[in-house]
């Protein structure tokens, strides 16, 4: 029986490599827009430390990873995503 390694990805903000499971995955989607953890299109990846998601760039940060403009309510959305994602207790790093 052969395991499978796991999928690795890039966290846009503190640039180290993740497991993709461990990740807030932001995916520009060309049909629905912008949508968290599923889709397929340009995505990006947080990892769940606050450092990264509470940097003060990572609004342009995205910008430049799914190359699209942001709006300002999306901050909103993804603040609340987030403290949402780190709720789970099984999830932490």
């Amino acid at each position: 029986m052969t395991q499978q390694t796991p999928v690795m990805r890039l966290c846009i903000s503190c640039r180290k490599t993740f497991d993709r499971k461990n990740l807030l995955k932001i995916t520009k989607d060309h049909k629905q827009g912008i949508i968290f953890q599923k889709g397929m299109g340009r995505s990006a990846y947080i990892c769940k430390s606050k450092i990264c998601y509470s940097d003060s760039k990572i609004k342009k940060k995205l910008q430049k990873a799914l190359k699209t403009f942001l709006e300002p309510e999306f901050i909103d959305i993804f603040e609340k995503e987030i403290t949402s994602y780190n709720d789970y207790p099984n999830k932490g790093i």
